[in-house]
């Protein structure tokens, strides 16, 4: 796994869609935006992985309840979504920094 976010090399999309590509085990041509997590065959715990991977690779805490649909603070409800979310955080991260 990638330590680190580079953003000379990879988009945030990109990075997003290779991490749930890898929990669903699938090619990342098959990960689309639209894609939804349970479409994809990724189970809770394939979720909590894909969470605590995105945090790695991008340095960046996501929110505790991340997982719950209903908290509305990082919305996992597609890939796109996830990928709108981390890119929040990281302009985030940024300004605070």
């Amino acid at each position: 796994m990638t330590a680190g976010y580079d953003t000379m090399t990879d988009s945030v999309q990109d990075r997003v869609i290779a991490i749930i590509a890898e929990q669903a085990v699938l090619e990342p041509g098959r990960v689309t935006p639209e894609s939804g997590l349970k479409d994809l065959g990724i189970d809770s715990l394939g979720v909590v992985e894909a969470i605590f991977s995105i945090e790695e690779a991008f340095d960046v805490k996501v929110p505790f309840n991340a997982n719950d649909p209903d908290s509305g603070e990082f919305d996992i409800s597609s890939v796109g979504s996830i990928v709108a979310a981390v890119e929040r955080l990281i302009a985030e991260q940024r300004s605070a920094g």
